[in-house]
């Protein structure tokens, strides 16, 4: 997603709001370097709200065009981390109200009709904008993300096709309708 708004001209900074996962901060640092893009980071198990607004307020008084926040992968089950987003979401406002101005849900294509229950609690839970759907190179062919678009009236931006950078590319409904009905 970097990669795609930096060649469409924007000046972006990362957010490591990962805190959880292992790894998971260093890995987007790593992704910051190979894209030239800041990245703010403090150490594993830190307050993702507080990860979050320090990254804003360094944004704003950079001047960049936009904040992408990178949050730790959860279940809509996981009420203690779906409580974190309402948190982040919460914080972040505090600093501009009307943000977040886009709030990505990113859906694994593989997970099928189990994907419209996570994409119904998040939209209540934080307001999803928009949907990230991956993995859509692998058998699935992501006849659900017509099914969410739908129910929800939730806009698909990005679809992952693999595990290179180029991989993740905007949706295109023509192109990703020729693909899903292609023969092999």
């Amino acid at each position: 997603i970097t990669q795609y708004y930096q060649q469409n001209g924007y000046q972006v900074m990362l957010a490591a709001a990962d805190t959880f996962r292992a790894a998971a901060i260093e890995q987007l640092q790593t992704w910051g370097k190979r894209n030239r893009v800041p990245v703010i980071a403090q150490h594993t198990g830190a307050d993702s709200a507080a990860v979050s607004f320090d990254a804003l307020e360094s944004a704003k008084s950079k001047q960049l065009d936009l904040l992408i926040i990178d949050t730790a992968g959860r279940l809509h089950t996981q009420s203690h981390l779906m409580d974190e987003l309402k948190k982040i979401k919460r914080v972040i406002s505090k600093l501009d109200t009307s943000a977040p101005h886009e709030v990505l849900l990113v859906l694994d294509a593989t997970i099928g009709q189990n994907a419209l229950q996570q994409a119904k609690l998040f939209k209540e839970a934080i307001g999803v904008t928009g949907l990230c759907i991956t993995k859509l190179d692998g058998t699935a062919k992501g006849g659900i993300v017509f099914a969410i678009a739908k129910e929800f009236n939730l806009p698909i931006r990005f679809i992952g096709v693999g595990e290179q950078v180029t991989d993740l590319q905007p949706f295109i409904a023509e192109d990703f309708i020729q693909a899903l009905f292609a023969t092999s």
